[in-house]
């Protein structure tokens, strides 16, 4: 059973856009807490080459029914065509910290 707040996983190509996107998606009340994870190497498929590449991952908490809008103004800020942005599901966790997520998120 879900709790109705997410992780949210996101990649950026600098230290400096993640933090643009970190700050805005706080500032909006989109999420309540954005985690940047500078020094990520990623390897993928773009194109039909394998590509490497040096990333910036944002990890955020949030409400579930929040998960759209994020990933709207996620696209809005972002510089890739395809950003990585992925929800999983927080199953449970501290009543205080997922308390402190509603709180600190707008209402969806």
């Amino acid at each position: 059973m879900s709790s109705g707040f997410v992780t949210i996983y996101m990649t950026a190509a600098s230290k400096d856009e993640a933090q643009t996107i970190a700050r805005a998606l706080v500032q909006d009340r989109l999420v309540a807490c954005a985690n940047v994870v500078d020094g990520v190497t990623s390897y993928f498929r773009w194109e039909g080459e394998v590509q490497t590449e040096a990333e910036v991952a944002i990890i955020a908490k949030s409400r579930s029914a929040l998960v759209g809008d994020i990933e709207s103004r996620v696209k809005e800020l972002h510089t890739y065509d395809c950003p990585c942005i992925v929800a999983w599901p927080i199953e449970s966790g501290s009543t205080d910290y997922l308390d402190w997520i509603k709180t600190e998120t707008r209402e969806p």
